[in-house]
């Protein structure tokens, strides 16, 4: 694991970690981008090991607490937070991009409505197993900062609770993490997610077709 002046400088803001083994694909992992959520994220991210690329860099970068705004508000990215998320997004230019977030239990059917679409203008979320949520990330940086074959994904797990059912949460959410963080593109992605989750793959297949046409996240 390398940690240059980049980490050192960022480290006052929030955990940051990059993991180099040498040239190849970019990734960036950001967690707890508003409200407390980092207080889960961190947990995850932290058990990001250099042993879980074999190529390329791994950018991990867990943000402090702040007020909470959607990502879905375009005066998100006006924001401190939002800033310094485009700023790392500019900086590293990824292409794969992974957003770890968590949720309360009380939002669950709200991120997974079916209606969401037409209720707040994005796809409702895809449940993994065990609580844990994939989707896109929000179609304000999807476009303007990703090219089409970019990997831009959104990971939710409901916000930490010190239980036996939430560990385990933590091991899907975890593991899914690394087999993002370790496919070299799209198409070596969706063929791992296709085998562990062919039904949750097709799904997300759909929404990004109907949500982005001829410009699908996933």
């Amino acid at each position: 694991m390398k940690t240059g002046k980049r980490g050192h400088r960022r480290k006052k803001l929030g955990f940051f970690r990059l993991i180099n083994r040498g040239p190849g694909p970019v990734r960036l992992f950001i967690g707890g981008v508003h409200g407390r959520e980092g207080l889960t994220t961190i947990r995850a991210l932290k058990r990001l090991r250099f042993s879980d690329i074999e190529t390329g860099k791994l950018v991990i970068y867990n943000c402090n607490t702040s007020n909470y705004l959607s990502t879905l508000d375009p005066s998100y990215y006006e924001s401190r937070q939002g800033r310094e998320i485009m700023g790392l997004i500019k900086e590293y230019r990824p292409s794969t991009y992974l957003e770890a977030h968590c949720y309360r239990d009380e939002s669950y059917h709200d991120l997974t409505d079916p209606s969401r679409k037409l209720k707040r203008g994005v796809p409702p979320l895809i449940e993994l197993e065990r609580g844990v949520l994939i989707g896109s990330v929000s179609p304000h940086i999807r476009k303007k900062l990703f090219r089409r074959e970019d990997i831009c994904l959104t990971v939710e797990i409901p916000c930490f609770r010190d239980s036996e059912e939430w560990y385990r949460q933590l091991e899907v959410y975890v593991e899914f993490m690394r087999i993002v963080a370790s496919s070299r593109d799209r198409d070596e992605l969706e063929n791992r997610l296709g085998r562990k989750y062919p039904h949750q793959v097709e799904t997300a297949r759909r929404y990004a077709r109907e949500f982005f046409g001829e410009y699908p996240p996933f």
